[in-house]
């Protein structure tokens, strides 16, 4: 599915990961919350970041769940709800069992073409923007919604990942790991996070939701160099697979548009 095109909408999930909303000082919501990035912000993979001068921008990997059919209030009730956590597993017989009951939630949403397939997404934030905004209340929408603010891989057939709570998602800036850590450690995990969104506004195929970010994020900037990579574990081995590699530039904005642009006052 070319997605990048067919889809109307990317849904960025917000403090999805216990670490994420530690290292930025901010509550564990009761509840998804999420905010919208229109799809000109997408960039496919070896293009350039631009960057507004004087803008912070900060990198924030995800696994992207791409949406299969129209979908209006996914009722859960007809899918056996998984666990939210392995880390209160009691013994390795209890972890086994919960991933296999993953595995039958998420066959269950392949068969219904609730998700198609998935991507690996960076999310962009202009993050001493997004301060300004905060402080007035004011929505996100420029704070997320640049043009190149939405690096993407290629997508990845729902078939290739039987377990989407059990991948690893890295980033590095330079050469150096900023980011690393496992779709494991989600708050909310991606059945739970189609319920909510769909509840509130019917999602379509081809929509994006970026499940959220973990821990490491960090500011980059004009000059630097950004990799980012998916990984599925093999089974109950030490080994694992690379689902997907995205590499991008990032460089100062072409047409020149800067922080004092982009002030609310």
């Amino acid at each position: 599915m070319n997605f990048t095109s067919q889809g109307k909408k990317i849904i960025g999930i917000g403090r999805n990961y216990f670490d994420h909303v530690k290292e930025l000082n901010n509550k564990v919501p009761k509840n998804p919350f999420f905010f919208l990035k229109p799809t000109t912000s997408y960039l496919k993979s070896n293009q350039n970041i631009q960057i507004p001068k004087n803008i912070v921008c900060h990198h924030e990997v995800e696994l992207g769940v791409i949406i299969g059919r129209s979908i209006t209030s996914l009722n859960l009730s007809n899918y056996k709800k998984p666990f939210l956590s392995e880390a209160n597993s009691i013994n390795s017989k209890e972890n086994n069992d919960k991933k296999e009951e993953d595995i039958e939630v998420y066959k269950k949403l392949y068969d219904d073409k609730i998700i198609s397939g998935y991507c690996l997404s960076i999310d962009l934030t202009a993050r001493n923007l997004q301060e300004d905004f905060k402080k007035l209340s004011l929505p996100w929408s420029i704070v997320k919604g640049l043009d190149t603010f939405c690096p993407v891989g290629k997508f990845i057939p729902s078939e290739k990942i039987s377990n989407p709570n059990n991948l690893n998602l890295w980033l590095k800036v330079n050469d150096q790991i900023k980011q690393n850590s496992s779709t494991q450690n989600m708050i909310f995990k991606i059945p739970e996070l189609i319920s909510y969104c769909s509840g509130i506004m019917t999602l379509e195929e081809g929509d994006l939701i970026l499940t959220g970010t973990p821990a490491g994020v960090s500011q980059i900037k004009s000059g630097d160099k950004v990799e980012a990579g998916l990984e599925q574990n093999e089974g109950n081995t030490e080994q694992t697979e690379l689902l997907d590699c995205i590499r991008f530039d990032a460089v100062d904005r072409i047409d020149g548009l800067t922080y004092d642009d982009l002030k609310p006052f």
